[in-house]
């Protein structure tokens, strides 16, 4: 696999950063040339508007393209210094000119927008180990009052292995007692006296869902 797929696997192009990157725009797709400083090789990358990435070396003495860095097998100093560049220019594009896009569900995008719109809080990616896993917390306290995590089925005690969307939200004790464990479910990897879990699969309505941040996003001042 390219490691292009890698570097940019669940990611979202901004833009109008792509532009203050230095790439160019022409039709729908933007384009930028970099140099290689080991070889002064060209490197070309296009990003087209529907956020697809292409990167191609050129050996400017062949004018040809150079591929061996792409490949696995190829082994030596120079290959190796070529496909570190190689690696280290679109690392810094994924980092400059694109934001994380983890959560695919409709719902989970509402939740993200919502938190956002209404709190001024983003999501945070804290584990590189759990890449799919994001907390959301106070900007006063740092205190978590959401954590939006991909989950398989089986795990949160359905016989299924599909794997989900879910968020995790803090919730009064007594109140956690009465949940009726179909729609929400005592907090995954969390404290299950204080904390509850919905399922973004529409059991629970957005509105449902809004209510519960907001009474988490109170409870997490304390």
């Amino acid at each position: 696999m390219d490691i292009a797929n890698v570097i940019f696997k669940n990611k979202a192009c901004n833009f109008e950063r792509l532009l203050e990157y230095g790439f160019e725009k022409r039709e729908d797709t933007y384009f930028y040339k970099g140099i290689l400083p080991s070889s002064e090789f060209e490197m070309l990358v296009s990003i087209t508007e529907l956020g697809k990435v292409s990167a191609t070396i050129m050996d400017t003495g062949l004018n040809e393209p150079y591929t061996l860095h792409l490949a696995s097998g190829a082994v030596g100093e120079f290959v190796g210094t070529i496909r570190a560049e190689y690696e280290n220019i679109l690392t810094d594009i994924a980092d400059k000119c694109f934001e994380p896009d983890v959560f695919k569900t409709d719902i989970a995008k509402e939740i993200i927008a919502y938190v956002r719109n209404t709190y001024g809080d983003e999501l945070e990616y804290l584990w590189k180990k759990f890449p799919d896993n994001a907390v959301v917390r106070r900007s006063d306290n740092k205190k978590w009052y959401a954590a939006i995590l991909t989950v398989s089925r089986s795990k949160l005690g359905f016989e299924s292995d599909e794997i989900v969307e879910v968020i995790d939200l803090r919730m009064k004790p007594e109140e956690v007692e009465k949940i009726d464990k179909v729609k929400i479910l005592p907090g995954y990897h969390m404290n299950k006296k204080h904390w509850i879990t919905v399922v973004l699969d529409g059991s629970v309505s957005l509105d449902e869902i809004f209510t519960l941040i907001d009474e988490s996003y109170v409870l997490a001042k304390k």
